[in-house]
């Protein structure tokens, strides 16, 4: 008989007193399944990822200068190129999903000081991760990895003075009103609601989130027409689907996924069908 095939996905929702700074944490575990290759994409959320078996294979990073290496636990900023990362047939952790609103408070930086990197986590977070990772690594399951999780961020965020100043500034609202249109909102209006004028909202936007908000704009669109692929894979109308998500036609939409994430559409889902089939697509 050949070696026993572990496939795990499981999602999980952090602590309500989380709200607004992380969005979702996403458990996975795969062992004896065929190498593969997986591409990390440009999303709306910070990437913090805590392994449990082995550590995460990064191939290519967003930033090109950047090498390839083995990360025990990595966090990284927004960007907007893909990150490749090798899976030798098996890998296991816990993602969590940080809003750039939460970087100040979780992780003690504002975005913009992590945009386009990968780093250690520990570079950032120091000896307070590698205490939180070997609480993780000793749970036995998933929902006690999650509660470690939880209460290892719930302890950084009350640790901090700033979560309100951190949710409620005009930066803060622009981005909420960014997602909340799904990347549309011209961006003449979107400093307008800010009561900033664009270069001054592009100065602090890229500062606090990491991205002008242009780029920001381009990043939810895509980030949004790729989860709705993941639905319903291989029996999506992509003309539709181009229109629905802002884009001017379907050859706008693969020009973005082009630049984004390096393929075509189909090619993402013909790489990625088997893990979105087994529940490891982007968390909603």
């Amino acid at each position: 008989m050949g070696a026993e095939i572990v496939d795990e996905a499981v999602r999980a929702v952090p602590s309500p007193a989380l709200r607004g700074l992380v969005g979702w944490y996403a458990g996975y575990r795969q062992r004896g399944v065929a190498p593969t290759r997986h591409r990390g994409l440009p999303s709306p959320w910070l990437t913090l990822i805590l392994t449990l078996d082995d550590s995460l294979s990064m191939a290519a990073h967003p930033d090109p200068a950047a090498a390839p290496g083995d990360f025990a636990t990595l966090l990284g900023g927004l960007h907007l190129t893909p990150a490749l990362i090798d899976i030798p047939g098996r890998q296991s952790g816990v993602q969590i999903g940080i809003s750039p609103l939460g970087a100040r408070v979780l992780l003690g930086v504002p975005a913009g000081e992590l945009t386009g990197m990968d780093l250690h986590a520990d570079e950032v977070l120091g000896a307070d991760v590698r205490e939180a990772h070997d609480r993780l690594r000793e749970a036995t399951d998933w929902p006690a990895r999650f509660r470690v999780v939880d209460g290892w961020l719930l302890r950084r965020m009350f640790h901090q003075a700033i979560r309100p100043a951190a949710l409620t500034s005009p930066v803060a609202d622009a981005w909420r009103l960014l997602l909340s249109t799904g990347g549309r909102l011209r961006i003449d209006k979107l400093a307008a609601e800010a009561g900033y004028s664009d270069r001054h909202l592009r100065n602090r936007f890229r500062a606090e989130i990491g991205l002008t908000p242009k780029a920001a704009a381009r990043v939810i669109r895509f980030d949004r027409a790729r989860r709705r692929l993941a639905v319903r894979p291989g029996r999506t109308d992509l003309a539709g689907l181009a229109a629905d998500c802002g884009y001017a036609d379907q050859s706008h939409l693969d020009r973005e996924f082009a630049a984004l994430a390096s393929c075509s559409p189909s090619v993402w889902l013909a790489q990625e069908f088997r893990n979105i089939q087994a529940g490891h697509h982007p968390p909603a």
